[in-house]
């Protein structure tokens, strides 16, 4: 990359983001009578247990776990259910620690940031101004003091959290650690302790069953038939409550998939596999069905391909989308596009917002004919730390109500269905070089530009493969085409290609300006254009916590 007066860091390369890898599906249990009821909550409260037990085996192992220990866990599971019931319980078992184990692994690398911010703050002198790129010394003695003494208590608390880590210890809260916080404030959540525990003991509930390919329908435990039918197969000590042959309770309700139903039936009459889980909604005493399956890896499409028919280029903001249409050679558009939404509320209401703008956006792109989305691939990881940021609380807030890791899932997933790729460009200087060069030039009496709205056009150049800047500099020796073209805006060929940028008021479409002249003379760009990616854009799992 181009040095210039202040040292610019390396932009990464575009790439196209891997689409989802699976599915998942829900319908209401209608019409349940008490009985299936009574034995709904039978079976999640017998599941319930043994899952507990499982999960408190599995944290006493720790990192000497193995595949022995696996084996012996499902063979003392097995005769208090079934082989499958107690394979689904050790899988999900596993899988629970996995992720404890991966934000113990976050909480280390959190720590280790603060700790390396306070000590280089510390390092400097009082009063000593930072600089772009990493902050300056302490106002006063009485800071520094200050945060010294938090500074052992970050290294203390490091300390104890690679403790843990080496030890293989976790913590896991079955039913979920908010939740049980909820308990000591009742008062704040609006709940007495009776509707408390009915929330507690449901989510502590295990009604669900993987999916087994080659078997009826796909799953032996949990069946659907093809006309919405579900029986479970219950465990041994709950067989009594069998209605059906073979261990089975057939329940009254039936459902109907909605959405993607004709996938679902599809997999079932093939005998593929398909999961289940169902679980109860207190808050509306309903019953829930959810079906999940994985797809295959689809092959993401070439990056030159996504950008023969031009890009949308996206810029997050922590209450709306800053949208913007450029064609295959960079040149905007139209004009600005804004998706706002309210992150105020509940998760579902947030959820839902994040959702209902991203819709209006896909269709968007779809109307206006590209086969790419532009985003930036956010992380803002290091950027909440308290230390690095901590007299700028309002600017900490901004960026950790960016709905980044949602966002990514959302927006890869329903992109994917309507057949859009999604580009992930280095969000490196976006928003200062779009407001630099793009900015004033799109802002027009009748069309306000913001900053956002420049930052939009500088990913989406930046996805298309052009640098930031509107013009390269000119060709030396002189200004013919002696050393080639003078434009990034057009290939080779295209009319118009070596004219100067008309004026926006004072002539008619395609004609010559009035007075003949240039309005601004070229510039040398500080910017590089992107080279090819062989990049992945890989989901974290972590985003997907509660």
């Amino acid at each position: 990359m181009a040095e210039s007066k202040n040292q610019l860091r390396t932009i990464a390369p575009p790439f196209v983001a891997v689409g989802p890898a699976g599915v998942a599906i829900r319908d209401r249990l209608k019409h349940l009578t008490s009985q299936d009821g009574r034995v709904l909550r039978a079976v999640g409260e017998h599941q319930g247990r043994l899952a507990s037990c499982d999960l408190k085996a599995r944290c006493a192992d720790g990192v000497e776990h193995g595949a022995d220990s696996w084996a012996l866990r499902k063979r003392d599971l097995t005769p208090l259910s079934s082989s499958r019931i107690a394979g689904a319980i050790t899988k999900a078992t596993h899988d629970q620690w996995a992720l404890a184990r991966r934000c113990q692994a976050a909480h280390i690398q959190t720590l280790e940031a603060g700790i390396r911010t306070l000590r280089h703050r510390l390092s400097l002198r009082i009063g000593e101004p930072g600089t772009k790129r990493a902050p300056g010394g302490y106002r006063s003695r009485g800071e520094w003091f200050r945060k010294s003494r938090r500074l052992a208590a970050l290294e203390a608390r490091h300390a104890a959290a690679v403790a843990q880590w080496q030890a293989g210890r976790v913590r896991v809260v079955r039913g979920g650690r908010r939740l049980l916080n909820t308990r000591h404030h009742l008062a704040e959540a609006r709940l007495t302790e009776g509707q408390w525990r009915q929330r507690w003991e449901a989510e502590r509930w295990f009604i669900a069953a993987d999916g087994e390919s080659g078997k009826r329908f796909g799953n032996e435990t949990i069946r659907v038939t093809p006309d919405g039918e579900v029986s479970i197969r219950l465990p041994a000590p709950l067989a009594h409550l069998a209605n059906a042959q073979h261990g089975r309770y057939t329940l009254t309700a039936t459902v109907a998939f909605a959405h993607r139903g004709a996938e679902w039936a599809d997999r079932i009459t093939a005998n593929r596999a398909v999961a289940y889980r169902i679980h109860l909604d207190t808050q509306r005493g309903r019953w829930y069905l959810t079906a999940s399956w994985q797809r295959p890896a689809v092959k993401t499409i070439p990056l030159e391909t996504a950008r023969a028919r031009g890009m949308i280029g996206v810029d997050t903001n922590a209450d709306h989308f800053a949208a913007y249409h450029l064609d295959r050679h960079g040149n905007p558009i139209g004009g600005p596009r804004r998706f706002p939404y309210d992150l105020s509320g509940t998760a579902s209401h947030r959820d839902a917002q994040i959702r209902h703008a991203l819709t209006r956006l896909i269709n968007w792109a779809k109307r206006v004919g590209v086969a790419a989305i532009g985003i930036e691939d956010l992380d803002f990881t290091t950027e909440k730390t308290r230390e690095k940021h901590g007299r700028r609380k309002r600017f900490r807030q901004l960026i950790s109500g960016i709905p980044t890791g949602r966002l990514k899932a959302r927006l890869v997933s329903m992109a994917a269905e309507q057949g859009l790729a999604i580009i992930a460009v280095d969000p490196a200087y976006t928003s200062l070089w779009g407001a630099q060069h793009w900015q004033k030039p799109l802002a027009t009496p009748h069309c306000t530009m913001s900053r956002h709205d420049a930052a939009g056009i500088a990913i989406g150049r930046r996805a298309l493969g052009h640098p930031v800047r509107r013009r390269t500099a000119p060709p030396p020796h002189d200004r013919s085409d002696r050393a080639g073209h003078r434009t990034a805006q057009a290939e080779p060929g295209h009319r118009g290609r070596e004219g100067t940028r008309p004026p926006t008021t004072d002539r008619l479409p395609g004609g010559p300006s009035p007075n003949g002249t240039r309005k601004r003379e070229p510039s040398a760009s500080n910017t590089v254009r992107d080279a090819p990616s062989t990049q992945q854009w890989v989901q974290d799992s972590l985003m997907h916590t509660g």
